[in-house]
């Protein structure tokens, strides 16, 4: 066969021709995407699975505890009723026996105030739930211009699932004439950031101490709590600054 001068030649090779192996081979690549897709959806089921039965096993330990807190709320009831029937008895009732009164009243308050802080977290209203700031104390201590503070952030929800976000606390107050508002890092070494981290399902409690400097005066205390994510929520709220004493 004659060749044009200057043009490639390509070599011709004869290869069989198997439709059965071609069709065997994407057979098995099927077979095996199949697989994959199976594997995945039984590996998220048995997650989503095991992430529920913890939620359920939570949800039942705090029902748990609220019925404890209940029966011993009950049962100090019962102790002043039949303490206060002692005292009108008997007239001459020892100042002893008072002080017990007031202690188990006070006993009964705050279980009362656990009693409800639980169920609220288990079934809160329809138009308060999400991310919610709840108490704060401020304590004196035994060294001047030092306090304790402890603060609730807590998830109002029928569904609790794990929450993230941050809480700005703020103490506002005066120096001299001037208003300043000073972030809780600069008052506290146990804080990082302006931006202190959050991540629950139920609630977190946030405590410290901090040092108020020298000329400042403090008039309140400022929250900011945001939540992250698609649902996200912002709360604020303001306490005046309040010292309870040791």
């Amino acid at each position: 066969m004659p060749q044009v001068k200057g043009s490639k030649q390509y070599h011709m090779v004869v290869v069989p021709h198997r439709p059965v192996r071609r069709a065997l081979i994407i057979v098995l690549l099927l077979v095996a995407a199949g697989a994959a897709v199976a594997a995945s959806y039984y590996w998220g089921y048995h997650q989503g699975m095991t992430q529920q039965a913890d939620a359920v096993a939570e949800r039942d330990r705090l029902r748990e505890e609220v019925s404890v807190l209940t029966r011993e709320s009950e049962e100090l009831r019962q102790q002043v009723a039949n303490l206060r029937l002692g005292s009108e008895v008997d007239q001459q009732a020892s100042d002893e026996m008072r002080k017990e009164v007031i202690k188990l009243e006070e006993q009964i308050a705050a279980l009362e105030e656990d009693i409800t802080f639980y169920r609220g977290l288990m079934a809160p209203g329809d138009n308060n739930t999400g991310l919610t700031i709840g108490a704060l104390n401020v304590i004196g201590t035994d060294i001047p211009r030092e306090y304790e503070y402890k603060l609730v952030v807590q998830q109002l929800a029928t569904d609790h699932q794990v929450l993230s976000g941050y809480l700005n606390f703020n103490v506002v107050g005066r120096r001299g004439e001037q208003t300043e508002t000073i972030p809780l890092h600069e008052l506290s070494s146990q804080v990082d950031n302006e931006d202190i981290r959050l991540r629950f399902r139920y609630f977190q409690n946030i405590e410290g101490r901090l040092t108020l400097p020298e000329g400042f005066e403090p008039e309140r205390i400022e929250l900011m709590a945001q939540s992250t994510g698609s649902d996200r929520k912002t709360v604020e709220k303001k306490f005046g600054w309040l010292v309870q004493e040791l």
